[in-house]
């Protein structure tokens, strides 16, 4: 999406407008709020995990080599290419990278946390979150554009669809009864009568 050159998505907004003040590379600055973020787990009491510490310095990082690698876009075809493949390809590793059950990242934690402690749905609530994100981050000064709106609008229900696409079993409980397994072909034992 940065590449993109239609603005940025509203976390990114307040990376760019954080780092424009301190003087850190976005990625940098991306890494050190998604250890901050991790504070406001507390009180909702999220766990963290392998996928949850990978994601605050993976993304920052990957983030930084990308821009450096990827050119910008040319002309508004291609810059409309990059946004629909930025705001669709982060709503599918949203799903697929919480339904692993590893821990989601800082930012994606805080969502769920929310959306756990509140009862509302995670269209609803990331798209409150996003929204809140891109306020501060464009009063920093942060780039806004018409990929920025798109994607706080479409994050929520993209991530909520994927989550649901991608949800896995629900573990089994170890100490429940196993279903007894009838084979193909046998017949199923009769129900017993109801005591009278």
């Amino acid at each position: 999406m940065v590449r993109a050159g239609l603005g940025l998505d509203p976390w990114d907004v307040f990376h760019q407008g954080v780092a424009e003040r301190i003087g850190w590379s976005i990625g940098l600055v991306s890494v050190a709020v998604g250890a901050l973020v991790l504070l406001l787990w507390v009180p909702l009491r999220q766990r963290p995990g392998l996928g949850t510490v990978s994601n605050v310095f993976v993304v920052g990082l990957t983030m930084d080599g990308t821009i450096a690698l990827v050119p910008a876009a040319d002309g508004l075809w291609a810059q409309s290419l990059m946004l629909a493949a930025g705001v669709l390809l982060n709503g599918v590793a949203t799903g697929l990278y919480i339904s692993a059950r590893y821990g989601p990242g800082p930012r994606d934690g805080l969502m769920t946390g929310l959306h756990r402690r509140t009862g509302r749905s995670i269209r609803l609530v990331r798209t409150g979150i996003e929204l809140t994100v891109l306020a501060a981050g464009f009063l920093l000064g942060g780039t806004v554009g018409v990929a920025t709106l798109v994607y706080a609008l479409a994050i929520g229900p993209l991530a909520q669809f994927f989550l649901r696409f991608f949800a896995l079993p629900a573990p089994v409980d170890p100490g429940a009864a196993a279903a007894p397994v009838v084979s193909p072909g046998t017949p199923r034992p009769a129900p017993e009568a109801a005591p009278s």
